[in-house]
């Protein structure tokens, strides 16, 4: 493999994309008025749109690698690709609940408590949850979210690697 292909090209471009349908997505969601319970056909796309592209993203490297990948290429790329992905979704996010529209975190308590009270919590218990969340470190929901993220973009490509890896090995 002396001419292997760069993949930071790779995961730059697949995460601005996926990052870009994502924030695309949010924005749909938020022009319905439905950023925290966009239905069905909208919470699909927004799970199924990335796990296509971070797919796309290691299909494309093992294309300009002569058809050869190792799954730990795979996986760094993935990876690469979610966490900008990741980064693009928690800027987007932060700007819509606290610049675009402040007015969002009262519809996200409405949401939660709904859920909570699907879920059969106590009031006083729901009461505990919504200050807990309101209370909630801005920087470390945001890694938390990252770490999500990145945990998406290792499971998704860990498989895809597994189908797709070709070595100079597998050759001889």
């Amino acid at each position: 493999m002396e001419n292997q292909t760069n993949s930071k090209s790779i995961i730059l471009n697949y995460g601005l994309l996926t990052g870009g349908v994502a924030i695309l997505l949010g924005l749909v969601a938020y022009a319905m008025g439905n950023t925290y319970n966009p239905g069905v056909i909208l919470s699909i796309l927004t799970y199924l749109v990335p796990i296509v592209l971070i797919v796309l993203g290691i299909k494309k490297f093992k294309q300009n690698n002569n058809d050869y990948l190792a799954w730990g290429q795979a996986v760094k790329i993935g990876v690469g690709i979610a966490l900008i992905w990741g980064l693009l979704a928690v800027i987007f996010g932060y700007l819509l609940e606290n610049v675009i529209d402040p007015n969002l975190i009262e519809q996200k308590m409405i949401v939660l408590r709904e859920g909570f009270e699907k879920w059969g919590l106590d009031e006083d218990m729901i009461e505990q949850q919504l200050e807990a969340q309101q209370n909630t470190n801005p920087l470390l929901a945001s890694s938390m979210a990252l770490l999500f993220f990145a945990f998406i973009g290792f499971v998704v490509s860990a498989i895809a690697g597994a189908i797709m890896k070709k070595t100079e090995e597998n050759d001889y």
